[in-house]
């Protein structure tokens, strides 16, 4: 059949399956638009506030249900709104494909109005980026955007097309949706090596992150921990990859991670790290990080094996297919020595946390949790109300703890709750801070207009908590940039957008806010008012040494 190339893009994404794109329009997109319009039945268009916030719920949709994420921008400043949400995505390897018009190709190279090398922008920050320049090619450009965005190590992937490309005409041949590239194991000869480190181990342990979760190995990765008897320890990315309650799990590790997790992992003879990077949250000073220990590392992405840490066994492949061979090279064995150090480990974690009664972070979570049901999708932004959530909140399903990682985004969070609820069709939380939450609020009026059932926790605490807690503790309490002292009223802005909420300053206004949030069916923000000396702890000393994690505040307080 003959159509414009406009028309193209919105047949090609629904050939490959998707029916909800989210974006903003713009004058060099609006053809494509104009195609949105003709196919309105078929393909849902999410209108945001601002192309950044449709970028980060193109975000949430992806990492909320595995699926690619689509967004939509113009040229010029449309596509440049745009990349700190592809950024987000690049950082922490989620499948997104983002769709940029741009000025005609015969304009291109003269400074025309709007126009911008949105190419060579993001080329940094995405897997691939493509400038269309005949309509011929806009099928399967967009073909292939989608099949580089999902395999293997997911990412974002850029499509800019010009407005001549989009009014051109061209025959369009359906064909069936692209599928991933094929997954496979690590080399059989680093599998058995490998196997053998592992075999003679007596301190082994698990330590899992995003990749795992894209690897869909939940089930491979518990079979392995009971086979060789090792706990479990994940980075922010691996948080519901799988069941909290597992016995073996000790949590998130690093930073900001349990005190038994991360000393565990620095006391441990073997580390078998599932689909991680050893970023520097996690290990501090790598000159001091896990002695004592023998690395397997198994990730898809070559690049990622040996960079940060040396292992001593690399495997390059997917970790589902790796493990599924792995496994059966493996001896039984327990470790009833080193269980009895985990053991001893949780018990001194236990000793450090947070009892205090009030309106403490620990506390304000634990409520919060036995609200959340398994299905419900959690998002956050960034800062210290990330790090308690990740420390505090269990899950039961994977795809559950939606947060940015590696770039650290903060503003991300509001997008991606709108996402992953359209994505999952489920009721979502999104936990942020006031710093956070000011520089997106905006989207409150995408939230309110698509009726999502969302709960807003704004952990309140009139401070750039994170930071500010670096300079408690790090820079003579010199506050620079970080006291807000904002008069804004988040419930009157709640109102104002068409949503609800309230305030909460105690335990028991805080289980009344919780009661109506949760059975509004719309979008609810409660104001939540915490300490602005409230630490995030453990931390991990500049050292990065397991005996110098710190543990309490007080001393910076003084």
């Amino acid at each position: 059949m003959l159509l414009s190339g406009a028309d193209i893009v919105i047949k090609t994404l629904l050939e490959q399956g998707c029916n909800v794109v989210f974006g903003y329009p713009g004058g060099q997109i609006l053809n494509v638009y104009d195609s949105l319009y003709k196919y309105k039945d078929e393909i849902r268009h999410v209108l945001s506030a601002h192309e950044q916030g449709a970028a980060h719920a193109a975000d949430g949709y992806a990492r909320a249900t595995g699926k690619v994420g689509v967004v939509l921008a113009t040229s010029g400043p449309g596509a440049t709104n745009l990349v700190t949400g592809i950024a987000t995505a690049h950082l922490d390897s989620v499948p997104m494909v983002a769709i940029t018009g741009n000025v005609a190709t015969l304009q291109i190279g003269y400074d025309s109005f709007q126009e911008i090398d949105i190419t060579g922008i993001t080329l940094p920050i995405t897997k691939h980026n493509y400038f269309v320049e005949n309509v011929e090619e806009l099928a399967d450009t967009i073909r292939e955007a989608f099949s580089l965005a999902m395999s293997g190590r997911p990412g974002p992937v850029l499509v800019d097309i010009p407005k001549d490309v989009q009014t051109a005409m061209c025959e369009y041949t359906p064909t069936p949706a692209v599928t991933m590239d094929e997954k496979l194991p690590a080399r059989d000869k680093k599998i058995a090596a490998a196997a053998k480190c592992i075999n003679e181990s007596e301190r082994p342990y698990i330590y899992f992150g995003g990749g795992l979760v894209s690897s869909g190995a939940a089930e491979e990765l518990m079979e392995l921990a009971d086979k060789i008897d090792a706990p479990i320890g994940c980075s922010m990315m691996g948080l519901s990859g799988i069941p909290s309650d597992h016995p073996r799990f000790l949590g998130m590790q690093g930073m900001h991670g349990k005190y038994a997790a991360s000393a565990a992992m620095n006391s441990a003879d073997c580390i078998i790290s599932l689909g991680t990077r050893f970023n520097d949250r996690v290990i501090g000073d790598r000159e001091n990080f896990a002695l004592k220990a023998k690395i397997v590392h198994i990730d898809i992405d070559a690049s990622e094996l040996s960079k940060t840490i040396t292992a001593h066994h690399n495997l390059r492949g997917d970790i589902k297919k790796t493990l599924e061979k792995l496994i059966p090279e493996l001896t039984e064995k327990t470790h009833p020595k080193w269980q009895k150090e985990i053991e001893t480990l949780c018990k001194k974690g236990f000793e450090y946390e947070d009892k205090r009664g009030g309106m403490t972070p620990k506390n304000i979570l634990e409520m919060l949790g036995g609200y959340i049901k398994p299905d419900m999708p959690v998002a956050t932004d960034v800062g210290q109300h990330q790090m308690w959530a990740a420390q505090s909140l269990k899950f039961a399903e994977n795809r559950k703890f939606i947060s940015s990682g590696g770039l650290g985004t903060m503003g991300f969070g509001l997008g991606a709750a709108i996402g992953a609820h359209i994505g999952t069709g489920k009721q979502t939380v999104l936990i942020t801070g006031d710093g956070s939450f000011g520089m997106s609020l905006n989207e409150l009026v995408t939230a309110v207009e698509n009726s999502i059932p969302l709960v807003i926790l704004i952990m309140n605490n009139g401070v750039l908590g994170m930071v500010r807690q670096m300079q408690t503790m790090h820079f003579e309490k010199h506050y620079s940039g970080t006291v807000l002292g904002r008069p804004t009223d988040f419930v009157k802005v709640a109102q104002a957008f068409g949503a609800k909420g309230e305030k909460a300053s105690t335990l028991d206004e805080l289980k009344t806010a919780f009661d109506n949030a949760f059975s509004c069916g719309g979008t609810y923000v409660i104001d939540c008012a915490i300490d602005k000396d409230e630490f995030v702890l453990p931390v991990m000393s500049r050292s990065g040494r397991t005996e110098e994690i710190i543990v309490e505040r007080e001393e910076y307080l003084k």
